[in-house]
């Protein structure tokens, strides 16, 4: 059955794109995108301007500088209050996410969740906003599909026949 959405979530730290090629076709649906900066999402970009999405977190240039801040970086009091309450059981399954909350409460954060925790609740909170807002939403809507054209699978596979596989169309026989 067909199926849609209003508001797709791409959940990555910059430079561990979530799905570049989901985001594209959410976007060619008219569904609007939630995403960190990178990879599919800076074409995007590209095509339908930052102002008919909504991002978050730390951009691809700041990922190892952060990093390396480690225990100096600090997680926004709500990121904290949130894996407080997982390691607690608060959302049940208590013993099965303690590793998971040692790794983001720890010095050890690759992924930087504290970091962008607090960027990502702005954005949901912009996405929120817009959504009541039905004549913007609407626009922001229109606008990703009308821009989408670049991720069409046509042009996708033509390019990768030509860049990647070194192949030639055939030629229609009759």
């Amino acid at each position: 059955g067909d199926t849609g959405s209003d508001l797709s979530q791409h959940l990555g730290t910059a430079g561990h794109e979530a799905s570049g090629t989901g985001s594209m076709k959410f976007l060619m649906n008219g569904c609007l995108l939630l995403a960190t900066e990178d990879g599919a999402t800076i074409e995007i970009i590209e095509e339908i301007g930052a102002e008919n999405m909504f991002l978050f977190g730390a951009k691809l240039h700041e990922v190892q500088e952060l990093r390396e801040q480690g225990a100096s970086l600090k997680a926004s009091l709500q990121f904290a209050r949130v894996v407080r309450m997982v390691r607690d059981g608060y959302f049940g399954f208590k013993d099965y996410f303690k590793s998971l909350c040692d790794t983001v409460e720890a010095s050890n954060d690759f992924y930087l969740l504290g970091h962008d925790f607090a960027s990502y609740l702005e954005a949901q909170a912009a996405a929120d906003n817009a959504f009541v807002d039905q004549e913007k939403w609407t626009q922001m809507s229109i606008l990703s599909t009308a821009g989408s054209g670049r991720f069409s699978s046509d042009r996708t596979i033509e390019e990768y026949a030509e860049n990647t596989w070194g192949i030639q169309p055939c030629k229609c026989p009759f």
